[in-house]
């Protein structure tokens, strides 16, 4: 059975940051997924669901509406393991690429106030599982604990030891 790349991933030593996770080729046009890690992996509390889905939420809707990168967007969401977000992006890109777009985007969440963007029963599944000051408290976190202060180490995956 092949392995499935993302199990290939230390999480053992994994830090928070921005990873390049894959790269997938549709004809032409390259699409990178990263890996917005926000906690580190069986070290610290996942992120609350509420949070997640908030962040969720404020970073798909501020991300897609973005004067220069909004038209490349294809995806933002959570990760299962509650510890970050997947995002995927039209184009073959680098974790050091998006770094100032994703300082950009915790801001907008860590900054937001008022209604959270589809959030309403018409237009979420779960519209009742949010939680904007706790997503508004982590993204502050990351923003002073990684993306302000971000290294290589927080840009590059460690590897499994085979």
């Amino acid at each position: 059975m092949k392995k499935i790349p993302s199990f290939t991933i230390d999480h053992i030593h994994l830090l928070r940051g921005i990873y390049v996770s894959r790269k997938d080729y549709l004809g032409d046009h390259v699409v990178t997924t990263f890996d917005i890690r926000m906690k580190e992996p069986n070290r610290e509390p996942a992120i609350g669901y509420g949070a997640l889905h908030t962040i969720e939420h404020l970073a798909a809707t501020f991300l897609r509406n973005h004067p220069v990168w909004g038209d490349r967007i294809v995806f933002w969401g959570p990760m299962g393991c509650c510890t970050g977000n997947y995002f995927l992006v039209q184009g073959d890109l680098q974790s050091r690429d998006i770094v100032d777009l994703m300082r950009e985007t915790f801001r907008f969440i860590r900054d937001f106030e008022g209604e959270v963007p589809g959030a309403a029963p018409r237009d979420c599944g779960n519209y009742l599982l949010h939680d904007l000051p706790m997503a508004r408290w982590e993204a502050d976190k990351y923003l002073r604990e990684v993306l302000d202060v971000i290294e290589e180490k927080n840009l590059v995956y460690p590897t499994v030891e085979e």
